[in-house]
């Protein structure tokens, strides 16, 4: 079976010699490395790799050089798998990269040091998946329940704000969920409350809250 060839770019040198002598032992066969974005593109226009596994920052200016190299590469080459690495999760330029096809991967370099992992991401962006690391999802998450307006409501007040999207007053959402009228404005006080809806007329309120759940939905 054919070795995959693989180019690598990092500018610690360590890093990149000690990837390197892990993918030779593990069979696949490094034509190439390079320290920053331009050598990466000149590498991987000449030895036409299977594989590159590149920084997201390299020299010179340690932004997105190796990202906006990937970006190349996947014009130029579309079937070139790439893995890209990352001192830390970098949720933008990582989502502009995984929005792409298939045979792509994000990973903290931290992550090469489980070589049993690090190998397995190789072999499945190779074959055309995608690898996402854990931490990176993990932000993902958080950071979406930190965009939702409607994470501080609890179920209860979820189910009333609803109805309230459907046009029924207190005593209509009291009958619906067989509660007390009270109670119901207790809810909708409280809704109003948490979506930081302050400053009009109650009223007015109950529409901005309901514009506030369907903009979420």
């Amino acid at each position: 079976m054919t070795a995959l060839r693989v180019v690598l770019a990092e500018d610690d040198v360590l890093l990149r010699e000690g990837m390197a002598s892990l993918l030779d032992h593990s069979g696949y066969e490094v034509a190439g490395q390079a320290g920053d974005g331009a050598q990466l593109l000149a590498l991987t226009r000449q030895a036409a790799p299977d594989l590159v596994v590149a920084d997201i920052r390299m020299p010179p200016t340690h932004t997105t050089e190796g990202l906006e190299a990937a970006r190349v590469i996947r014009q130029e080459r579309p079937g070139t798998a790439i893995l890209m690495l990352s001192a830390y999760v970098e949720v933008q330029h990582a989502m502009e990269l995984l929005a792409d096809e298939g045979g792509i991967g994000y990973l903290l370099k931290s992550r090469v040091a489980d070589v049993d992992e690090f190998l397995d991401a190789l072999q499945r962006i190779a074959r055309g998946g995608s690898v996402v690391d854990p931490a990176l999802v993990r932000e993902l998450v958080t950071a979406r329940r930190r965009e939702d307006p409607l994470a501080a409501l609890s179920s209860r007040e979820r189910e009333v704000l609803s109805l309230m999207a459907e046009g029924r007053s207190n005593g209509g959402i009291g009958r619906q969920l067989w509660v007390a009228e009270g109670t119901v404005e207790k809810h909708v006080s409280s809704i109003l409350t948490k979506l930081n809806l302050h400053e009009a007329d109650d009223d007015h309120r109950r529409v901005l809250a309901v514009i506030t759940f369907l903009k979420a939905r």
